[in-house]
């Protein structure tokens, strides 16, 4: 497969935060396409990057490259398989959350509401539960959070109430008939925004994503060593909160804890205090890319 099958985002950006020395232990936790890995050994001459993906479809992308370790299993076990290689900490870890293009793109993965396709949304095609799986057996009050808390959608009640009144006719198999469902609620002006929020709610819980992220970043903390980079793209509001406050205080609230003397004890120090977002080029090339935000942390 060529990088078309998802163009890396913040590409210059992430290779500077990541500051690559050439002997340089790095951490890719969402090998995905690959563009931000090859990247990465560019930079690299004695270094290795262990690369991370549960994707089947990403696996295809894997490049042969001595200096690069594949693993095909969720970044959340990170810190056994690099124990595996007898690695206990390395110099930089970076993860892009977002979604791959080619994900979105094969209707039959069931991520996007542009295609009929089976209602599916694993990344892990092992996995058990799918997004038909939680339509048509999740209970109301679970199916009602699942829409607030992770589509941040406000008439989650209403939605829910849609869906049940469909699944107690017939199952719910299809993109289509979801977004059928979906549309009855959606305020007609901002259809695709709404949409878009349904869907992301069904993936965040199919693929455990709040979950998986909070063990990933409490992992990254002591995988790196001192003086590593932790650089991380975020694409929604929810993952990008989580990544902002362990950054900024080592723990998910954002509660700073402070010494005696008044002086903020985090284990990160911040690189960019001002998120950074892909530019008016990046956007025009990549459209994708629009809702990208960089975070640059540094263990102390």
């Amino acid at each position: 497969m060529t990088e078309a099958y998802h163009i890396p985002v913040l590409a210059t950006e992430s290779i500077q935060a990541l500051d690559i020395k050439k002997n340089h232990d790095i951490v890719d936790a969402t090998f995905g396409g690959g563009g931000h890995s090859r990247l990465i050994l560019d930079h690299l001459t004695g270094g290795r990057l262990f690369a991370f993906d549960q994707d089947e479809d990403a696996a295809g992308n894997a490049i042969e490259d001595d200096r690069l370790f594949f693993i095909r299993h969720n970044f959340r076990y990170a810190k056994n398989f690099l124990r595996f290689y007898g690695v206990n900490q390395v110099d930089s870890v970076f993860a892009d959350l977002g979604v791959s293009s080619h994900d979105f793109d094969v209707p039959e993965r069931g991520f996007s509401f542009r295609f009929d396709g089976k209602l599916d949304m694993r990344m892990n095609q092992d996995a058990v539960t799918d997004a038909a799986k939680v339509v048509n057996e999740y209970s109301e009050d679970q199916l009602r959070n699942i829409f607030r808390m992770y589509g941040e959608i406000k008439n989650a009640g209403r939605l829910v109430s849609e869906i049940v009144k469909y699944r107690n006719s017939q199952p719910i198999k299809t993109t289509t008939q979801l977004k059928e469902i979906a549309s009855v609620c959606s305020p007609k002006a901002t259809e695709n925004k709404y949409l878009a929020q349904v869907f992301q709610a069904l993936r965040i819980e199919v693929n455990e994503e709040m979950e998986v992220l909070k063990e990933f970043l409490e992992a990254s903390l002591d995988l790196l060593k001192p003086g590593g980079r932790l650089v991380i793209i975020t694409y929604h509001s929810l993952e990008d909160r989580l990544c902002k406050n362990f950054m900024r205080a080592g723990n998910f609230e954002g509660k700073v804890d402070k010494d005696f003397y008044g002086n903020v004890t985090s284990p990160f120090k911040l690189i960019n205090r001002k998120v950074i977002v892909p530019g008016k080029e990046e956007l025009v090339a990549n459209p994708r890319s629009r809702s990208a935000k960089l975070r640059i942390a540094e263990k102390i």
